[in-house]
């Protein structure tokens, strides 16, 4: 302290020896990009300016654009024909109505018949949607319990450390494991009009990558569903994996807690006002978590199933644009503010920005 005190000039000039020799000697030693135009980011740039003539023409573009888009999807979705039938409650018996899963827990029989009206002309294909609501598919523990690796390839069917609780039973491994293939949806769906059968169509329900890379053609199920607790569906041993594509859809899990899933395609074309009888097995058991069944029947356009949430976006982010195109257009005639010159801006004096 009495040293800085006497000689303050000296110690600083000292200091600043030192930082000097200690910079240059970091500057050699590090790695520093060459000194070109390109690695110091002084190249020509675009750098254009937002003058209100420019603004009101992205505007009004991005209006004139995304409004005929939207109006167009909002048609398309439109043109879908969709029926939605909740049945999990009208499918339990009246002594049961307050035990639903009690009843879907017992050995009683779980048919249920149900009826459809066709308000408007179908077109094959129509496509049999099952929808549960409720049902978080995408919950991290459930998302994680399952092997792919064992899917795909029958050596390695005692890969099953991701797979818990639903790894082995008896001692043995379970294929396909984990909660994902043992919550199988089971429920059943068969249709018939005036009294004739409506076949539904179930092979390519799946996506093809998936039955041709993910589910191994010599993997079959093994040791499946045999514990004590039942979890859902069960598969045909005789057959491998990748041909049981009710269990492939079932494995690609949904993001959302409400989801639909493919059971099948009607061929033939449905009438207004036909009348479906459906015999429906309510099998799956959502009461536990108070879930929604749902059997979805729908045609699809060219953009997809019914889904007016894109024609709505388009007609909205359009439709704002388009207004405040008109606002800007009326604030710059009515109160016009005059511009700068751009011959002073940094770029337009020095090409290099400086």
């Amino acid at each position: 302290m009495y040293f800085f005190t006497l000689f303050p000039s000296k110690v600083y000039l000292y200091w600043l020896y030192y930082m000097e020799n200690t910079n240059k000697k970091i500057k050699n030693d590090s790695f520093c990009p060459l000194d070109s135009r390109f690695t110091q980011q002084e190249l020509p740039a675009c750098k254009p300016i937002l003058t209100p003539k420019w603004v009101i023409s992205a505007f009004l573009l991005i209006g004139v654009v995304f409004i005929p888009i939207g109006v167009v999807s909002l048609f398309a979705s439109r043109d879908v024909v969709e029926i939605v039938d909740r049945y999990e409650a009208d499918c339990i018996p009246s002594n049961y109505s307050r035990k639903e899963v009690e009843f879907i827990q017992s050995s009683l029989d779980k048919t249920c018949h149900r009826t459809i009206r066709v308000s408007k002309h179908m077109k094959h294909p129509i496509y049999v949607y099952y929808q549960l609501d409720n049902f978080y598919q995408n919950h991290r523990r459930y998302v994680k319990s399952r092997s792919d690796q064992q899917l795909r390839d029958k050596d390695s069917k005692d890969k099953i450390s991701t797979c818990e609780p639903e790894d082995s039973s008896n001692g043995s491994p379970i294929v396909p494991c984990g909660l994902i293939a043992w919550s199988l949806f089971n429920g059943t769906y068969s249709f018939s009009r005036n009294k004739q059968k409506l076949n539904v169509n179930k092979s390519e329900i799946s996506w093809k990558s998936d039955r041709d890379h993910k589910f191994g053609k010599d993997v079959f199920p093994q040791n499946f569903q045999n514990g004590s607790l039942i979890g859902g569906g069960k598969l045909d041993i005789s057959k491998p994996l990748s041909e049981q594509e009710d269990l492939i859809v079932w494995m690609r899990t949904a993001a959302l807690p409400t989801f639909r899933k493919l059971y099948g395609r009607i061929e033939v074309d449905l009438n207004a006002n036909d009348v479906i009888e459906v015999v429906l097995k309510n099998n799956y058991n959502t009461y536990s978590f108070n879930g929604k069944k749902k059997l979805v029947l729908s045609t699809t356009s060219w953009l997809g199933g019914k889904n007016d949430f894109l024609g709505i976006a388009y007609l909205t982010v359009g439709g704002l644009c388009f207004f405040l195109a008109i606002v800007f257009t009326l604030i710059y005639l009515v109160k016009p503010r005059q511009l700068g010159d751009p011959s002073y801006l940094s770029w337009n004096r020095n090409p290099g920005g400086h």
